[in-house]
């Protein structure tokens, strides 16, 4: 009986790992280095406990598994223990959203979780930085 929980667990842990969002840590540098090459950047405000954080992940996931020709670039600032970067992007709580097409901001969204909203900002910040996917 162990070994069989053991294996369920196991196979749990890798399809959730499987279907999980590549993110990366918020770093400075980075963002400044992705924005200096005009790419698209999602800045997401998250935090592990928000259940609204987590209908917003499904929407990206989404939205990364249907369009694999667009680069979407996605630097979490973590709400509980990031708080220098969470007063910089001036997120007033979790689930903040904020979408860099290069230099410019696109988009700011507090708690916003309708795939058709998100994903057209999406499709905008593309269209800004030259990546139809055509």
């Amino acid at each position: 009986m162990k070994s069989l929980l053991a294996a369920l667990f196991m196979f749990t842990a890798l399809v959730a790992g499987a279907a999980a969002i590549e993110k990366e840590p918020f770093d400075e540098a980075r963002f400044d280095t992705l924005r200096s090459a005009g790419e698209v950047v999602l800045v997401d405000v998250f935090a592990e406990w928000c259940s609204t954080c987590a209908r917003q992940q499904e929407v990206i996931k989404a939205y990364v598994a249907d369009n694999p020709d667009k680069e979407l670039h996605i630097l979490e600032v973590n709400f509980d223990r990031d708080k220098e970067w969470v007063r910089h992007f001036r997120a007033p709580r979790q689930s903040t959203l904020l979408l860099y097409s290069g230099e410019d901001q696109i988009w700011f969204s507090v708690a916003e979780t309708r795939p058709e909203v998100i994903k057209a900002e999406f499709d905008k910040a593309f269209a800004a930085a030259g990546q139809n996917g055509q």
